[in-house]
């Protein structure tokens, strides 16, 4: 009994846990739909929780993923940009078993605007293929919450 209640103590522990009408609550929710999205392959659901006019979206390679990619390609650059379209149509096209999981999941918000910051893990087949450290840009829309930007490191 008492291994049970420290179990479930531990499990509530590592959920974050907000009143269901917060903002932050609300931004939870699109976290969670986020991972939902990537692992049902549904580039469409994924596509709306994205600003449509946002164009921000960087990768910057982990030190050792950048020195051997600087030994493939010695012109190779640190970063890359992206777009979140592309994403949505990688996540919707792959056959593929896809998962991103996230851990240290950190809120910071004052209600209109909002900032996300999690480490994450993305994996193919359930093996990781992709770590690093995730941070979105967020706005509060008529619509809901909508990511504006995202920056994460990339460590293959």
């Amino acid at each position: 009994m008492k291994l049970a209640l420290l179990f479930a103590a531990l499990v509530l522990a590592a959920t974050p846990s907000f009143a269901e009408d917060t903002p932050k609550a609300q931004i939870q929710q699109v976290v969670n739909r986020f991972q939902a999205a990537i692992k049902a392959h549904d580039g469409q659901a994924l596509g709306t929780l994205f600003l449509p006019d946002s164009k921000a979206w960087i990768m910057a390679m982990g030190d050792s993923t950048y020195q051997k990619m600087r030994q493939k390609h010695p012109d190779a650059a640190s970063f890359k940009s992206g777009t979140w379209q592309e994403f949505v149509a990688y996540v919707g096209g792959t056959k593929d078993p896809i998962e991103e999981r996230f851990h240290n999941v950190r809120i910071d918000t004052d209600g209109t605007i909002a900032s996300v910051y999690f480490d994450f893990e993305f994996l193919t087949d359930g093996k990781v293929d992709n770590r690093g450290a995730e941070t979105w840009q967020m706005l509060r829309t008529p619509d809901g919450w909508k990511i504006v930007a995202m920056l994460y490191s990339s460590n293959f």
